[in-house]
């Protein structure tokens, strides 16, 4: 039987609306799916970064004190370098914080002598001088400072200070949300070593330096446990100039040798990384 033209039409019809449908729901699907996908790896991914972090904060939260006077007295504390000036153009209050804390702890006898390091890379940025510079402004002696011009990271300045400089036992001085990821690090490495959190106060933008924060210690993990990361330069090794007395405990028979500040054997204002 010959179906009329009209019939035909409407069949036609039928059949490219069927074939859309059936497109569109491929597709919905298709969509489904992906978002679905998306949604576990994010949810992943946050519980990943959630239980790094969780880890890292519960194994050095113990060594962490908030109070100057209170921190426990070390031999070498190791003040971490950053930017003098902010992105706004005004002066740093991290870096601020960092380096009144370092010269009350040298005036307390908290510390008996400070290892400076920060990143040098050119000779336009040098971390390390404008600490030194910036302490001897506050009476910090030059013999009780040591620069390492190679603390390019974290993980560098804890790598050098025990195997460059032959720092064993140590006060960390920087902000408590930079404390536990380097407390960590300096634990893995075999160092015993304590946080003193310096009071920075109300700071505008913290919320992003906590948030990289987060990823960072995730990173730290990968960094110790799976690619095994070595430091961007070691070098030969240069003790500092503290001589010990007869118990290891007391900071007290601590004392710093020479009168001029030292540097790395390859420090220098140079602009060559080292």
């Amino acid at each position: 039987m010959i179906l009329p033209a009209r019939a035909m039409f409407v069949l036609a019809g039928f059949h490219i609306a069927g074939r859309n449908a059936l497109r569109r729901w491929n597709e919905s699907r298709w969509i489904r799916r992906t978002l679905i996908t998306l949604s576990v790896l994010l949810l992943g991914i946050g519980i990943v970064i959630a239980a790094a972090n969780v880890w890292v904060l519960s194994r050095t939260r113990s060594a962490i004190e908030s109070q100057l006077d209170q921190c426990v007295p070390r031999p070498v504390g190791i003040v971490f370098g950053t930017t003098h000036w902010s992105a706004h153009g005004g002066r740093n209050p991290h870096f601020e914080a960092r380096m009144s804390a370092a010269a009350e702890l040298i005036r307390s006898r908290h510390v008996q002598h400070l290892l400076l390091s920060g990143d040098n890379r050119t000779r336009y940025y040098n971390e390390p001088i404008t600490m030194w510079r910036d302490l001897r402004g506050r009476a910090v002696h030059d013999r009780d400072m040591t620069l390492d011009y190679a603390g390019f990271s974290t993980f560098d300045t804890l790598v050098r200070a025990q195997e460059i400089f032959g720092v064993k036992r140590a006060m960390l001085i920087t902000q408590a949300w930079h404390l536990p990821r380097a407390l960590y690090i300096a634990d893995a490495l075999g160092m015993d070593v304590t946080g003193c959190a310096v009071p920075t106060g109300q700071v505008s933008g913290l919320w992003r330096l906590e948030i990289r924060e987060w990823l960072a210690r995730v990173g730290v993990l990968g960094d110790l446990y799976l690619w095994h990361r070595q430091p961007y330069f070691l070098g030969p090794k240069e003790p500092l100039p503290l001589l010990p007395s007869s118990s290891t405990d007391d900071v007290s028979g601590f004392s710093s040798a020479g009168g001029k500040v030292r540097e790395s054997v390859h420090g220098s204002l140079s602009s060559s990384a080292r």
